[in-house]
Formats: structure tokens, C-alpha cells, sequence
């Protein structure tokens, strides 16, 4: 082809949680949690519950087991089997997330499952996300069907970097993009699958085998529907060059197997025409290279290309390789598994783009092949044929304007050369901001890889598909230096009173350069917080840190309490004179809510200083609204 973070708590235990005064000390860090993976903003809650009503959710349906809501969680009883309660609406593209803690367990192979495509009834087949209490075993985080058989077809496997045990909570997160989803283990991605079969109607469902499993903070978020954007906690994309090319005759089915088995995310390969309309899978324009024969691909048949070697050329034992049709390479990925990022090479007419659709539906990979070109005719072709296929544009030298580009093609990636990114990396982030992904070409150096990471590009092309994987790995366990965050005071989900001054406390390391907004404005770790000069509600602290090793962003939030003692301190500390404190103080004791409110604002600017007014009008209309 290619040439030239801990997640919420509930309010109750908010309140729980407490504060911690930590500052900025020598760039160190202590990883206190990572961060979510990222969704699309905005983005539809489709269910949010916390369990704080005390009753099971409305249009939640226990199937069978016990499902009961206790001290504000929901907890589901299995003695023996699958149990499972269902709720939630059928999604293409959503992230489900909860607070899992595993409550007693049979053995330390029972489990629990958030259930991704479950209809209603219960009724097979369904995919769920396990984890079992011993999830630091090898099969410690599963995906998996339940068929209509009642047998299991278990997809994925990996191990958690510790074991849930009992009575420890866990954040999980499943972010699903039509047949594929990424497995979050307290913020980092741990595995990932492309083998999932949808169904039109399946919905979620929590899941419990031979356990008392106890969930809070069950969320369920629409996304939009480009999942070629790397979440938070997420790896580098793994996309295979020609295949594992690196290792393999290049576009061909041995080298496609390769990259499977190599853990590559996307097989990327490249299509054109045979001289009787057959799309084959071939990189150069001739077969004289990667074969025994010669001539223009465009001037040989689909039978003479058929009987072609491809694979001697490569080392004796691939002898008797043949080139695929890209019907049989897509057959091949349906069956074995994995995704097609199709370069469509060269110049193709309508036609001739319009032959290569018909095969993509008729092998029913729509949902799995992403389509990439040079040459952006061959993409408007695409677009105005199929615009359920995603679209790619691949670059040498970077646009003026790749985000203005972007929009006018359809773009779900900008996909540029490793030497054009580096000469402007910064649009990376302008792309992200428009909602396009970054895909890069051909890198096959850990110190490129890392170097990419740090622009936060989300996938990397390669010859070498195995080492970067590793790599991943590598930079999942923290071995190539990735900069940690976390934000200790406030501590997320806090509830701060108004007489209440924490300080900004953030630990990193590994960074360079460390960014921190409150509510979107510059703030600095240590300053001091004062919760009487905050609006009540939630506030919003968002840290990014940039260093040799990538980019690590944490978002926690706090919330001001509006309540009547925190109301009194804001009436007696502020600048107030003393005739309208007293006034005030009267009202506030006697309950008129209103009234107060509207005294502030009346002397707002003499006797009550404004920003102050501002405030307790504020809490006053809030405390009555709350009754």
C-alpha cells in the first residue's frame, strides 16, 4: 500500500470521600486513579442510575435471580448459573460503565458481566463484558456470546493487573462501536474485540454466575458513531501494513493471519481491478515484484493472476501463496476475524469503486472495512455510494486547512505520512476538535511510536504490528515513562460547604508541561479554593500532562453545596454592612428563602457588595426551589 480516571461515586459516598491537601512537588507523581476513557461530546445519557431511590429503576427487568436495591447499590444473587436483570435501549455506539464490587463469590472463577447486546427477555443470543473475581488471571476479562445452544463462544481473553477479589470496587467501562468494543479495567484499556454480532434490538443487562455482585453508578452513554477516535486509557490503534508484511509475503492471507495472531486492531491492504473488473489485493501496479509473474495488474485477468506464486518471493515455505480477491480477504476476516482498512489504490473510476462496494456488502463487511485513498475522487466515489463506510484520506505533505478538508470530504480520519505529521503536529488536536481521527504512515521504530504518542495520534500503520502491540502493552504497565495524573484536592465527587478552602492539588510524573483549568479557566496547583466565591453546583477540573512518554489527561469535578448554614457563612464573611447582615441573617433564620434573595439584589452594590449578592441570591432561590 503506502508509499511516498476514577470514575464517580454516589452522592451519599461523596460526602464520604473527604478532602486532601496535595500540591505540585518535583513533577512526581503518585497514580492515584486514570483517567475514563473519552466518549463523543456532546453525548445522549441513555441511563444513569446511582440506586440512591432505594428501589429498583423503572423499566429495569430482573429476569431471574435476586436483584434488590440495598444502602444505595444494586445487588444481584447467583447460587448457581447466569443471572441477569436487562434495562436500557438497543445502541450501535455507546460506552456502559459501573462501579462493580464482587460481594461473596462461590470460587474465584465466578463472575459478573455487563451485557452489551442482551434483548430484554434474556432470551440467546447475547454478548456480554466479564470479569471474574480472579480477574489477574489469564481469563480474568472475557468477551463472550451465549448461543442459542446455550454454549459459550468466548472471543477475548486477558488478565486484570490485580484481582477484584471481594469487597473492592471496581470501575469498568465497555465503549462499543458496532461490532467492536474496548474493555476498561479502572480506566485503561486492557483488551480489545472486532468480533461482536450485533442484533437489531439486544439492550444492556448486568449479569451475575455463582456470586452476590453488588453495582452503583451505572451509566449508559451514546456516542457518535466514529470509533476510530482513541478514548482516554486507550492504546495506540494497531493497524498491519499489507498485513504483518514485516513477516509475511505482503497482502496476502498468510500475512493477514500473522497480523490476527499478532493482535492487530485493522489488517490494512490495498485494492485494484483485474483486466476483467475483478478488485484483487495488490500493492504495486505491476505483479512483477511480489510474484513470479509479470505485467500490469490491469492488463492481466483474475485467472491469470489467480495462478500466480505470491509468496516464494518472500521465503521458501510461503511458496504457493496466491494474491486474494479482496472477496476472499474479506471472507477471511468475517470468519477468523479482524477489520479492513482498504486503501483504494490509484485513480478508479465510479465503476470500478462501485465493483469494490458490491463485494464489500455482498461479503456483509460493512461495519468492518474502513476505506482510505490518495486520491480523492475515489473517496467521493465512495461517499456517494456507500456513505455507511467510513472514509480516510491518506497525505504525503499535510493541507493547508486538513480540518476544513476533512469536513468537505466526510473524513472519520486524516491519515498522514509520520515525516508530514511531524512538520505541524499540532493538528492533531485541531482534527480531534472536529471530531476526525489521526491515522499515521509507516512507522516501525519505538522511538517514532513514542514520539507519536505523545502527539496523540490515534493509530499508527506498520510493518511491524507485533512490536507495537507489545509496545502497547509496554505503555499500558507504565514501562516506556507515560505521565501520570491525578488530582487529590478537591477530591472527585466531593461536596464542599461554603465555608470551605481547599487547595488545588495535582501530582504528575513523567511530564514536561502540565495544563489545569477550572470550569475551562487557567487555574494553578496550590491555589486555594474559596467555595464562597464558587457558584453552587458541579465544577469541572481538568488536567492535561504532556511528556516524553505521551499525553495523560484527568477530569475529576467537585460540587458547591447551596445549604442554609453554608448560606450563613456567606452572609456574615462577605463585606456586608451591618444593618443588611442583620436583615438578612432574620430572613435566612425564619425560612424566607425568597424574600432574602430578593433583598440582596436590591442592595446589591451598597450594602451587600455585588459579586457577593450575586451569590447568596443564588443559594437563597436554590434552598428554595429544594423546598
Amino acid at each position: 500500500m503506502i508509499v511516498s480516571s476514577v470514575g464517580p461515586t454516589s452522592a451519599r459516598r461523596r460526602v464520604l470521600a473527604g478532602l486532601a491537601t496535595l500540591v505540585v512537588a518535583g513533577g512526581l507523581l503518585t497514580t492515584l486513579g486514570d483517567a475514563a476513557p473519552a466518549g463523543a461530546e456532546p453525548g445522549d445519557v441513555v441511563v444513569a442510575e446511582n440506586f440512591d431511590s432505594g428501589t429498583l429503576p423503572a423499566g429495569w427487568r430482573a429476569i431471574d435471580g435476586e436483584w434488590k436495591v440495598v444502602d444505595g447499590r444494586l445487588v444481584g444473587t447467583s447460587t448457581s448459573g447466569n443471572r441477569k436483570i436487562t434495562f436500557g435501549r438497543h445502541l450501535e455506539h455507546f460506552r456502559f460503565s459501573a462501579t462493580v464490587r464482587f460481594e461473596k463469590v462461590n470460587e474465584a472463577t465466578r463472575w459478573t458481566a455487563l451485557g452489551l447486546d442482551v434483548p430484554a427477555s434474556g432470551a440467546t443470543p447475547w454478548w456480554i463484558a466479564t470479569m471474574r473475581s480472579g480477574s489477574a488471571a489469564s481469563n480474568g476479562l472475557e468477551f463472550a456470546q451465549l448461543t442459542p445452544a446455550g454454549s459459550w463462544n468466548v472471543t477475548n481473553t486477558t488478565a486484570a493487573p490485580y484481582a477484584a477479589g471481594t469487597g473492592r470496587d471496581v470501575k469498568v467501562s465497555i465503549e462499543v462501536h458496532g461490532n467492536q468494543a474496548r474493555w476498561f479495567f479502572d480506566g485503561r484499556q486492557l483488551m480489545r474485540t472486532s468480533s461482536l454480532q450485533r442484533s437489531a434490538d439486544g439492550g444492556q443487562a448486568l449479569v451475575v454466575n455463582g456470586a452476590t455482585v453488588s453495582f452503583d453508578d451505572v451509566t449508559v452513554t451514546e456516542l457518535a458513531p466514529n470509533g476510530l477516535l482513541r478514548p482516554e486509557g486507550a492504546p495506540l490503534t494497531v493497524i498491519a501494513h499489507r498485513g504483518a508484511s514485516a513477516a509475511a509475503p505482503e497482502n496476502t492471507l498468510a500475512a493477514q493471519e500473522v497480523a490476527r495472531r499478532a493482535g492487530s486492531d485493522w489488517i490494512e491492504n490495498d485494492v485494484q481491478p483485474s483486466r476483467d473488473g475483478v478488485p484483487f489485493v495488490l500493492h504495486d501496479g505491476t505483479v512483477d515484484r511480489t510474484t513470479d509473474g509479470t505485467g500490469a495488474i490491469r492488463n492481466l485477468t483474475s485467472a491469470q493472476l489467480k495462478a500466480l506464486d505470491a509468496g516464494s518471493w518472500f521465503a521458501p515455505h510461503f511458496t504457493g501463496a496466491r494474491l486474494p480477491t479482496l472477496a476472499e480477504q474479506l471472507a477471511d476476516l468475517r470468519s477468523r476475524g479482524g477489520n479492513l482498512l482498504l486503501e483504494i489504490k490509484g485513480a478508479h473510476s465510479r465503476d470500478e469503486v462501485a465493483r469494490i462496494v458490491e463485494v464489500i456488502r455482498a461479503e456483509r463487511m460493512t461495519t468492518r472495512v474502513f476505506v482510505q485513498s490518495f486520491d480523492v475522487e475515489s473517496l467521493r466515489h465512495t461517499r456517494a455510494l456507500a456513505p455507511e463506510l467510513p472514509l480516510g484520506l491518506l497525505r504525503s505533505t499535510l493541507d493547508a486547512d486538513p480540518v476544513a478538508l476533512s469536513k468537505e470530504l466526510g473524513l472519520a480520519a486524516y491519515n498522514p505520512s509520520d515525516g508530514a505529521l511531524t512538520t505541524r503536529p499540532s493538528v492533531v488536536a485541531d482534527l480531534h476538535a472536529a471530531g476526525v481521527a489521526v491515522m499515521v504512515w509507516t512507522v516501525d521504530s519505538a522511538t517514532a511510536w513514542q514520539r507519536l504518542e505523545g502527539y496523540g495520534v490515534d493509530g499508527v500503520i506498520t510493518n511491524r504490528p507485533a512490536e507495537l502491540a507489545g509496545w502497547n502493552a509496554a505503555q499500558l504497565q507504565g514501562g516506556v515513562g507515560r505521565p501520570t495524573v491525578a488530582v487529590a484536592s478537591p477530591a472527585d465527587g466531593a461536596r464542599l460547604d461554603r465555608a470551605q478552602r481547599p487547595t488545588l492539588g495535582v501530582v504528575t510524573g513523567n511530564a514536561n508541561t502540565v495544563t489545569v483549568t477550572l470550569d475551562g479557566e487557567p487555574a494553578t496547583p496550590g491555589q486555594v479554593l474559596d467555595a464562597s466565591r464558587l457558584a453552587a453546583g458541579e465544577h469541572t477540573i481538568r488536567v492535561e500532562a504532556n511528556g516524553p512518554g505521551g499525553r495523560t489527561t484527568v477530569t475529576t469535578t467537585f460540587t458547591v453545596v447551596a445549604d442554609p448554614t453554608g448560606l450563613a457563612h456567606l452572609v456574615l464573611t462577605a463585606q456586608v454592612e451591618a444593618g443588611a447582615r442583620h436583615a438578612m441573617l432574620n430572613l435566612l433564620a425564619d425560612g424566607r428563602y425568597a424574600q432574602l434573595a430578593s433583598y440582596a439584589e436590591q442592595h446589591a452594590g451598597r450594602q451587600v457588595p455585588q459579586d457577593a449578592a450575586t451569590i447568596i441570591a443564588a443559594d437563597a432561590r436554590a434552598l428554595l426551589a429544594a423546598g
